[in-house]
């Protein structure tokens, strides 16, 4: 069993980590992510004390199954891509994307995180793991800069500090020569409200970038292209597959303008 030496704040990307797992054991998975299931196992760790449960494991499936389809697309529109992952965690998203050979992938979180990945999953070609953090703008200097760039950010913004968010963008702008952002963002909203939010609350967390107008990252060099409200992360095929409840409290959010902008995933372009 793998060992974890994290702090309380660092074990928060175990919370979406066992959401995937706990999604993975239904019997209509939405977002059937096995290798979440297996990591779980492997890991010597008390999952249940970080406020995931199997009813709000659903919101983790159908938010990580909707930036895999907006990834999904722009790789195959560019298959030669680079993918920066921030703030990667345990997730396995490019098992579950599967990307060709051509598209070269950048793991990046803290090196205690990545020294984990490596103990749990095995190596692959084309893949890179970066221990560091992502405010730390030198391990930019690992990643080769001649091609387009997706940049994938799930559950990372709101830990950042809108100065580092800002230059983070930046500094993507300034390196490559096109690509495309996919990020979930809180509200002001919902930064205010995170005391409410079990996994926040019990790792002793602090969010602090709300966005409320996605065009906000507009003055950093991109051009959005598209905003998901939460009451939209889910296809038809997926909602179908919802537990009745889950539907239920979608309906309810998707009344109250406020509650349902609380969270969106957006995607910008240079």
């Amino acid at each position: 069993m793998a060992q974890v030496h994290f702090t309380e704040e660092k074990a928060t990307m175990l919370a979406t980590l066992y959401g995937r797992a706990l999604d993975a054991r239904r019997d209509q998975p939405l977002l059937g992510d096995t290798a979440a299931d297996d990591a779980v196992r492997r890991i010597d760790y008390d999952f249940t004390k970080l406020g995931i449960t199997r009813d709000s494991s659903v919101s983790v499936a159908i938010r990580a199954k909707a930036i895999d389809g907006l990834a999904a697309e722009y790789l195959s529109a560019h298959p030669d891509a680079i993918v920066l992952h921030l703030g990667c965690g345990m997730d396995t998203r490019a098992d579950r994307l599967d990307p060709p050979p051509t598209v070269s992938w950048f793991d990046v979180d803290y090196p205690e995180v990545v020294e984990l990945r490596r103990e749990i999953y095995p190596p692959h070609e084309n893949r890179t793991a970066i221990g560091s953090s992502v405010t730390d703008f030198a391990w930019l200097d690992q990643v080769p800069s001649d091609r387009p760039v997706l940049v994938v950010a799930e559950g990372l913004t709101m830990y950042l500090t809108p100065a580092d968010g800002a230059e983070l963008v930046r500094r993507i702008v300034g390196k490559f020569p096109e690509g495309q952002l996919v990020f979930d963002i809180f509200s002001t909203l919902g930064i205010k409200a995170q005391k409410l939010n079990p996994v926040v609350r019990r790792a002793k967390a602090t969010l602090h970038w709300g966005i409320d107008d996605p065009h906000q990252l507009e003055h950093y060099g991109v051009r959005l292209v598209s905003s998901l409200d939460a009451t939209d992360w889910a296809s038809g095929e997926t909602l179908a597959r919802m537990p009745a409840a889950s539907k239920l409290a979608l309906r309810v959010t998707g009344l109250i303008p406020a509650v349902r902008r609380m969270g969106r995933i957006a995607r910008w372009e240079f």
